[in-house]
């Protein structure tokens, strides 16, 4: 049985819109995307790399999966740390539109009966069921305690504006710390395990 796990990038203000260029997600009069550029250097590249590396398939919203297949299947590599699990490993995209979806080893998952194929696609992986950005569909699985792990690059910029991971309303949860690093352009790479509820006190009793 495999785990459920979130990667994602995000600002200093929580945003995680259009990290990877200008046009990728122009969604609300968004003008700030490709806030990753600046700050990309070998220490990220390597973060990512170990948690490509544990994957056994992949979940995607339908505008993540959109943007990953139009990229991935022509930069193919096998050797590659990134297409070779992307073009190879089975992958499930959240949609009730997406009929006929052409890249290869997709399933479309009904948005209707969404959390029951989620846990049946994460008992059927060997390794982690990983989600990339896909914000909607995070904020979805998070809401219903779905994800096991985040792992969230926190990177050293403020935007003041686009759609955030953890949007107000959401549940309060608590969790652990189990891995953290720095890289040498700032970036800081956490890694969190929930642990249930948030609790609440006053400091000093």
């Amino acid at each position: 049985m495999g785990k459920l796990t979130l990667t994602t990038f995000l600002t200093l203000d929580g945003v995680m819109q259009a990290p990877g260029g200008p046009e990728e997600d122009p969604d609300g009069g968004f003008a700030y995307g490709g806030w990753v550029a600046p700050f990309a250097d070998e220490g990220m590249g390597e973060f990512i790399t170990e948690v490509f590396d544990r994957a056994g398939a992949f979940l995607l919203g339908r505008r993540t999966y959109e943007i990953f297949a139009g990229y991935w299947p022509r930069h193919d590599d096998p050797a590659d740390p990134i297409a070779g699990p992307l073009n190879r490993l089975p992958k499930y995209v959240a949609s009730t539109t997406l009929k006929e979806p052409s890249w290869a080893g997709t399933t479309v998952v009904d948005g209707e009966q969404l959390q029951s194929e989620v846990v049946r696609a994460k008992d059927a992986t060997d390794g982690e069921l990983q989600i990339h950005g896909s914000g909607q569909l995070a904020q979805w699985l998070l809401a219903r305690d779905l994800v096991e792990e985040l792992n969230l690059l926190v990177f050293p910029v403020f935007l003041g504006g686009g759609r955030r991971l953890f949007p107000t309303g959401g549940l309060p949860t608590a969790f652990e710390l189990t891995a953290s690093r720095i890289t040498s352009s700032g970036i800081a790479a956490h890694t969190y395990r929930p642990t249930g509820r948030a609790s609440f006190g006053t400091v000093g009793d």
